[in-house]
């Protein structure tokens, strides 16, 4: 990823009150899969003021790995993320071909 920041941070997921440990890529949370928008344009920078939830709409799988497209539910940002490790696969699967 171009001059992707990594940035380790504990999180309290602010949808479904998961309690999530962060790796330095962890963008979402493994169980609800929903994210927040604290990222400009640069993976990491957390240089966003919006803060809305970002929520998953769909994902694709390719190449052995998912991508999960999401959509701010503030400002409508959209963007693709690669699956993070412990995803809930289920959800995962569940989100395909929508």
């Amino acid at each position: 990823m171009k001059n992707f920041i990594k940035v380790k941070e504990n999180f309290v997921c602010e949808n479904c009150g998961e309690k999530v440990v962060g790796d330095g890529y962890t963008d979402h949370c493994p169980r609800c899969l929903f994210g927040k928008h604290v990222d400009g344009e640069i993976p990491g920078d957390r240089v966003s003021e919006c803060g809305g939830l970002m929520k998953p709409i769909k994902s694709t799988y390719k190449s052995g790995y998912f991508k999960i497209f999401y959509k701010c539910t503030k400002c409508r940002h959209k963007f693709w993320v690669r699956e993070g490790e412990g995803d809930e696969r289920e959800k995962l699967i569940s989100l395909l071909d929508k």
